[in-house]
């Protein structure tokens, strides 16, 4: 009877992580929470320039980035993927050309693929392509890009003083969410920004 009972026990607390697990992520036809979603959830993404170096100039090029769009914790962020850059790092090189990029954030960085056997490439292991252009931070915003950072990278308050580390932002125009079947959505800008994550 115990067995049975703690069974059963087990079996609600299941069930009730389950719903929590589902009820966390948004759902397919919110594709504009889905971005925000996913990009709030995420630590880095590959970002992709045309180089500019001997041998590939205009070819795309991709590398992996730290980013954050705010502080960890379910409040969400500001939607807007920060960066911690340096003139030394062959893709601001390339950037220095070439503003235009894309950055690409899947949510198989974080536990909830894995913990559903998603592959990365499933699409129900979401992922967010954004297209736009990378652009150093004003005074004003400074601030924000650095509490975005250090809060979730505390690592790069130590780094070397002489690489000339600046602040910049994923400026975003365009936004194409991966989430379910049947092909990618597209979410405006507007969309993007207007919606509580």
């Amino acid at each position: 009877m115990a067995g049975s009972i703690a069974r059963c026990a087990s079996l609600a607390l299941l069930g009730l992580l389950v719903a929590t697990a589902t009820t966390a992520i948004p759902p397919p036809e919110q594709a504009a929470r889905m971005a925000r979603f996913v990009l709030h959830n995420c630590d880095w993404g590959a970002l992709a320039t045309l180089s500019a170096q001997s041998g590939l100039r205009g070819r795309p090029f991709a590398n992996i980035f730290s980013l954050s769009d705010g502080p960890p914790g379910s409040r969400g962020g500001s939607g807007v993927p920060y960066l911690y850059l340096t003139d030394m790092e062959i893709s601001v090189q390339d950037l220095e050309i070439n503003s235009n990029a894309s950055l690409t954030v899947s949510l198989a960085q974080t536990p909830y693929c894995k913990k559903h056997k998603y592959d990365p490439q499933n699409p129900l292991c979401a992922h967010i392509i954004f297209c736009g252009s990378v652009v150093k931070v004003d005074d004003s915003e400074v601030g924000l890009a650095k509490k975005a950072l250090f809060s979730r990278h505390p690592e790069m308050e130590t780094w070397p003083k002489d690489h000339n580390w600046f602040f910049a932002k994923f400026n975003i125009t365009n936004i194409w969410v991966l989430d379910y079947f049947g092909g990618l959505k597209i979410v405006t800008p507007e969309e993007y920004y207007s919606v509580k994550p």
